[in-house]
């Protein structure tokens, strides 16, 4: 069979951020990885493969044949884990869809883009890098930001939200499952209108 047989392809790159091992597992900078296992949870799937530097799957979502995965690179250098699927499987850009935390935003806030700079985001930044482009969609899910000026950003991002905080989370990981079949089925300007 031919690589570019489209039967076998695979048609979207859902990414979801976040960094390996039990100690980040519930930080906020996991978002990412939270929402696409959910994702893959409710398609009756896990998310155990592993290549790419990725643990992932193929599953079937919003009609489309997609490879969720999340990079275990640490998320400084996910860019090469996403780089790596979308080079094999002849994605192009616009066609990769990462899910990822954003301090900017409320708590459980979502924000819908078809493009844009990394806007502080080490993840995003080395996809950019990666990819050589910044024009891929993504699902940003607000962690809020520390309280007070002295606060330290890595350290709020690698801690765990308060229990109200999580709640809202685990909602938004909902709306932003969601979103990213929006932005799939109906594209990035229908998923802006609904979700910001």
């Amino acid at each position: 069979m031919l690589f570019g047989n489209r039967s076998s392809a695979v048609d979207w790159l859902i990414v979801g951020l976040g960094n390996p091992g039990a100690k980040y597992e519930n930080s906020r900078h996991n978002m990412g990885f939270l929402t696409v296992e959910l994702l893959a949870d409710k398609a009756g799937v896990k998310l155990n493969k592993v290549k790419f530097k990725a643990a992932y799957n193929i599953l079937n979502f919003a009609g489309c044949k997609c490879l969720v995965m999340k990079p275990q690179t640490y998320m400084n250098l996910s860019g090469e884990a996403v780089r790596e699927a979308a080079q094999f499987y002849k994605i192009p850009a616009d066609r990769v869809l990462v899910i990822y935390d954003d301090v900017s935003l409320p708590v459980g806030k979502l924000r819908v883009r078809p493009t844009g700079s990394a806007g502080g985001h080490n993840g995003i930044k080395n996809i950019i890098a990666h990819l050589g482009t910044q024009e891929f969609p993504r699902v940003k899910i607000g962690v809020g930001a520390p309280e007070g000026a002295d606060k330290d950003m890595a350290d709020f991002v690698l801690s765990t939200p308060s229990q109200a905080d999580r709640k809202l989370l685990l909602e938004s990981f909902e709306k932003a499952i969601e979103a990213a079949e929006c932005i799939i089925e109906k594209g990035c300007q229908a998923a802006m209108n609904r979700f910001n």
